[in-house]
C-alpha cells in the first residue's frame, strides 16, 4: 500500500486508477485515504499531491477518529438488538449455574446464557467474543453460499474465503488468490455482502482499480454503486460490535 509521511506520521491511502482529469481523496473511517487518479499522472506528481494535502488529510483523519466516540457499543443486556445480515434481532440473557458463557440463535432471537455471579463487565466482555465467533462460524456459510453464485457467474474460482480482522478493509485478494473478508460485513445487507464478495472475487480477473475492473463489477452487480456508497456511509455503523 503506498504511503507518505508527515512530520512524525505516516499516511497510508489506496490508489485507484480511473478515467477522469483530477485527482480526487476521499476519506472515511472504515476504507482510510482512497485516491482516484486519472491514468496519466506519475507516482511523483501523485506523490506531491498527497504531500500538499498531508494536513487537511491528518485533520480530517482525526475528526473521524474522534466521530467514532458516538458509535454505541452493545451492552449485552436484555431487550438489546444485534445485528446480523442486514437485520436486527432481540437478545435475551440468561443466568443460570453454568460454567462458561454461550449465544445462540433460535426463533428469530439471541439466547445469551452466562454464569449467574458474573459481573456486567465480564458478561459483556464474554458474551462480545462469543458473538464475533458466532458471526464467523455461521457468517461464513453464508459469505459461501453467496460467493458460489457469483463464481460461476464469473466464471472464477478463489483459492480460499474466509473471514478475518480488517480494520481498515471490508475485503482483500491475494496475489494467491486468498480472499479475506472482513467479519463484520456479515452484520450488513445481504445486497452489501454481495458487493464487496464480487468486488473481492473480480480481482481475481483484474487485479487493480481501473475502468475494466468496474466495468464488470457493473455488469455483474448493475447497482454496485448504492452498495458502495451505503458502506461509506453507515460502514462505521458496523463497529458497534468488536
Amino acid at each position: 500500500m503506498p504511503s507518505i509521511q508527515y512530520g512524525k506520521t505516516i499516511i497510508y491511502y489506496n490508489h485507484y486508477i480511473q478515467s477522469r482529469k483530477d485527482v480526487k481523496i476521499s476519506i472515511d473511517l472504515v476504507n482510510g485515504v482512497e485516491v482516484f487518479a486519472p491514468k496519466t499522472i506519475t507516482n511523483v506528481k501523485l506523490t506531491q499531491i498527497m504531500q500538499r494535502k498531508a494536513e487537511w488529510i491528518t485533520n480530517k483523519l482525526e475528526e473521524l477518529n474522534e466521530a467514532n466516540t458516538s458509535v454505541q457499543t452493545k451492552e449485552f443486556v436484555s431487550g438489546e438488538k444485534l445485528p446480523y445480515l442486514g437485520r436486527h434481532y432481540r437478545l435475551k440473557v440468561l443466568k443460570e449455574p453454568v460454567q462458561n458463557a454461550d449465544i445462540q440463535m433460535k426463533q428469530g432471537r439471541f439466547f445469551a446464557t452466562v454464569p449467574h455471579n458474573w459481573s456486567h463487565k465480564k458478561t459483556q466482555r464474554t458474551l462480545e467474543r462469543k458473538l464475533i465467533e458466532w458471526y464467523r462460524q455461521y457468517g461464513i456459510k453464508k459469505i459461501e453460499e453467496r460467493a458460489g453464485h457469483y463464481q460461476a457467474m464469473l466464471g472464477v474460482s478463489p483459492n480460499s474465503i474466509s473471514l478475518r480482522i480488517q480494520h481498515k478493509r471490508w475485503g482483500t485478494c491475494t496475489p494467491n488468490g486468498d480472499i479475506y473478508l472482513n467479519w463484520r460485513i456479515i452484520m450488513a445487507p445481504v445486497r452489501i455482502i454481495d458487493y464487496v464478495i464480487v468486488h473481492e472475487l473480480t480481482h481475481l480477473i483484474v487485479p487493480k482499480h481501473n475502468d475494466k475492473f468496474w466495468r464488470l463489477v457493473k455488469t455483474t452487480l448493475p447497482h454496485y454503486k448504492e452498495s458502495k456508497e451505503w458502506l461509506r456511509v453507515h460502514g462505521v455503523e458496523l463497529h458497534c460490535i468488536g
